[in-house]
């Protein structure tokens, strides 16, 4: 009975200041492995980011010893600067890129804008030679304008309209397949696509000071180079109403001019200064219009490289007004560097001389039906069911009738950073770096 009263602290007269003693025994343990802890991480490099973002720790207080029996040491607080997050909801809050870009155009340059904002469903096999699904891109890969991004150290611009999983942190693409320079002619025109910037720009300001937002200074935006890639939908328009050339010339194309001039002056006076026009590419290229090639001998000759001869003309009309328009708009807008690119050239070269860049059948969707010598049925187009693709798309120039695969992208973004057709011949790296 004593031994199992003595082994029983319940039943000891001492147990409760045995009890104390232990607890201050294991407090004092406690103590000590925490501050030999503190110690050894305070004294780490101070590059060292820890597990959810914290940063380094900051040096011990001087009461460090009392530390594990008060509160915690307080941590410095982070500054503006170095905790802006990217937009939607999240994303890298990595360094600056060289510059920032902004893109409004149509689906030559949409990256996800008609599949977000309209709910546009796009269906494979579009996207699935380097995304591996639809990415909203019309193309089976990356557009030109991804290549672009890439080789200048840029992020793929996100689509403006697209509200998860993005970040504007290198700059906006409004860019919307269908989109046109008139207003009431698509769901995002360009006069929408610039009030959509204009937003941006104006809510970043806003959201800046505390942390949220895009995180795209003022200087970045004034620095930031704008391009616009608009004006082929107008035109298709036109001539799908069968317009004669000079009603075309007369009527169309100076309306189009006026709308792409008045988006260009409006993201001047919201202080772009670097402004990137492209003219449009050889519209009688296209499988989509060879497919519906007019049955009357003049509408539907074909050039040397078996393109619509008219459709090129009236594209070629439209380059050169738009040309004289960037000529105009170095001598309207202050401090403004305007470049012009030969869009038409560099994509007509991939037809004309598809050997010497690799390729093959320049003139034939490589997603379609109904066979050569296009490929191409508008009930029956890319997308479509039992719609399958050629097996060498990385040797094909046409997509899907109307849009350019990932091989012929490359080679356009190419010879865009080249400048070799561009006015003045200013490359977009050095556009990119310069100060505005």
């Amino acid at each position: 009975m004593e031994l199992s009263a003595a082994a029983s602290p319940v039943s000891s007269p001492g147990a409760p200041a045995g009890r104390l003693i232990k607890k201050v025994l294991r407090l004092l343990f406690v103590a000590a492995v925490a501050v030999a802890l503190w110690s050894q991480l305070a004294a780490a490099p101070s590059s060292l980011i820890l597990v959810g973002g914290c940063g380094a720790l900051p040096p011990l207080p001087s009461s460090r010893w009392w530390w594990p029996f008060s509160s915690a040491p307080p941590r410095k607080e982070t500054t503006t600067a170095a905790r802006r997050p990217a937009a939607g909801g999240g994303g890298t809050k990595g360094p600056p890129a060289a510059c920032v870009m902004f893109n409004f155009g149509d689906s030559n340059s949409d990256t996800g804008n008609l599949v977000a904002g309209a709910g546009f469903r796009l269906h494979g096999p579009v996207g699935s030679l380097f995304f591996g699904k639809p990415s909203g891109r019309f193309s089976d890969g990356r557009l030109y304008i991804d290549f672009i991004c890439e080789r200048l150290g840029l992020d793929h611009l996100s689509p403006y309209l697209e509200s998860s999983g993005v970040s504007f942190r290198h700059g906006a693409n409004f860019a919307a397949a269908g989109a046109t320079a008139g207003e009431s002619k698509s769901l995002f025109s360009l006069g929408t696509q610039v009030r959509q910037f204009r937003h941006l720009k104006a809510r970043t300001a806003d959201l800046l000071p505390l942390g949220l937002g895009s995180g795209i200074t003022k200087e970045e935006f004034e620095n930031a180079v704008y391009t616009f890639d608009i004006g082929q939908n107008d035109i298709q328009v036109a001539l799908s109403n069968n317009l004669s050339y000079h009603r075309v010339l007369r009527d169309s194309i100076p309306a189009i001019i006026t709308r792409i001039r008045n988006a260009v002056t409006m993201v001047h006076e919201a202080g772009g200064r670097k402004l990137v026009l492209y003219n449009t590419g050889p519209l009688g290229c296209l499988p989509s219009m060879l497919a519906r090639r007019p049955s009357d001998s003049g509408g539907g000759r074909l050039d040397g490289a078996g393109c619509l001869a008219g459709h090129n003309r009236v594209a070629r009309a439209f380059n050169a007004q738009l040309g004289r328009l960037c000529r105009d708009l170095r001598h309207r807008l202050a401090g403004a560097t305007v470049v012009c690119v030969d869009m038409y050239a560099i994509k007509y070269g991939l037809v004309a001389n598809h050997t010497a860049h690799g390729l093959r059948a320049p003139l034939m969707a490589c997603c379609g039906s109904g066979g050569p010598p296009y490929n191409y049925r508008p009930g029956a187009a890319c997308g479509s069911p039992k719609v399958a693709a050629c097996a060498d798309g990385d040797r094909r120039v046409s997509w899907d009738g109307l849009h350019y695969t990932e091989a012929a992208n490359r080679i356009i973004a190419d010879e865009v950073l080249s400048a070799e057709h561009s006015d003045p011949p200013l490359q977009l790296h050095t556009l990119c770096a310069s100060p505005s």
